[in-house]
């Protein structure tokens, strides 16, 4: 039986809370936070240091705003505690790289929620193309702006979560980046971005986001071929409305369309079974990695 402690009860601590009660061989042990706000059966603490040293959980949910990730998560590498950390790892890559070298220095194992990678369409997606030459990728996040995000910019709220995507999906690292954005309404951090993106190998990819749009989009298309002497396919996924469709047979007059088979899951489900496989197996599977988050918020500073 694995002993889970939730650090941090908003709205991603409560999904967090409702899934793992899901999970087998979980109990949650305790959860903190500043305030209670709900109705919870597990131990409540508003003190992290006295409910990491009451309770000794073997890994804590670390779901607090990004500003406290730093220090929560050196709290519980204080005490030998295993750590799952929502996206992104920290405010700054210099906090990211500081919990990267402790966590190392431990023998911990950690990871990062990038919860897109354990999307059914972005696992459809990559079983469809493993076996083709990926060509260029783009993807579209945008929609209106959440007014609970007050502390971060789109840039480490969304795009950490796509240039993540990007190495994931290509599985080919980032050559050179560039990056341009705007502030139009947020009081403090940008809104309006786009990155353009040269991977290995000469691949091209994308990221197009903004909090101005006044509807939901999420979609990645990538272009791709078998071999060098076939034609181009071109797959789109629709992350809303969970639709993969792959188009091939292209000319500049028609084309022939399948739909692609999505076996439905739960991301998150999907995530902390994950995260609990690691913690019995120290295989890491699909999660992101500390380095992995620290790459793009690299990405997401540099400009």
């Amino acid at each position: 039986m694995h002993n889970i402690a939730i650090v941090g009860l908003g709205v991603m601590g409560k999904n967090h809370y409702n899934t793992l009660k899901n999970i087998k061989n979980v109990n949650i042990a305790a959860l903190c936070d500043v305030v209670k706000n709900g109705d919870f059966k597990a131990p409540f603490y508003t003190s992290l240091e006295s409910m990491l040293d009451e309770v000794k959980p073997d890994a804590v949910i670390i779901v607090t705003p990004t500003f406290l990730h730093k220090q929560t998560a050196l709290e519980c590498a204080k005490r030998n505690i295993h750590m799952f950390i929502e996206k992104p790892a920290a405010s700054t890559v210099e906090d990211a790289k500081e919990m990267a070298r402790v966590v190392e220095n431990k023998n911990l194992k950690s990871c990062v929620g990038h919860i897109e990678r354990f999307n059914p369409v972005v696992k459809a997606l990559i079983s469809e193309i493993k076996d083709h030459e990926i060509l260029s990728i783009s993807i579209t996040r945008s929609g209106a702006f959440p007014e609970r995000i007050a502390g971060v910019g789109i840039l480490t709220d969304l795009s950490v979560h796509y240039s993540d995507l990007i190495r994931s999906i290509t599985q080919k690292n980032i050559v050179r980046s560039a990056v341009f954005k705007s502030q139009e309404i947020h009081k403090t951090h940008e809104d309006n971005a786009i990155l353009a993106f040269e991977l290995e190998g000469e691949v091209i990819g994308d990221i197009t986001t903004n909090w101005l749009t006044p509807y939901r989009k999420r979609s990645i298309t990538v272009a791709c071929r078998v071999d060098a002497n076939s034609k181009i396919k071109y797959f789109e996924a629709d992350l809303i409305s969970q639709t993969l469709k792959e188009r091939i047979n292209i000319d500049g007059n028609s084309h022939t369309t399948r739909n692609c088979f999505i076996r439905r899951s739960d991301a998150l489900l999907d995530e902390l079974q994950a995260f609990i496989t690691y913690l019995e197996s120290g295989e890491r599977g699909s999660l992101a990695s500390l380095q992995d988050s620290i790459i793009t918020l690299e990405i997401a500073n540099d400009s």
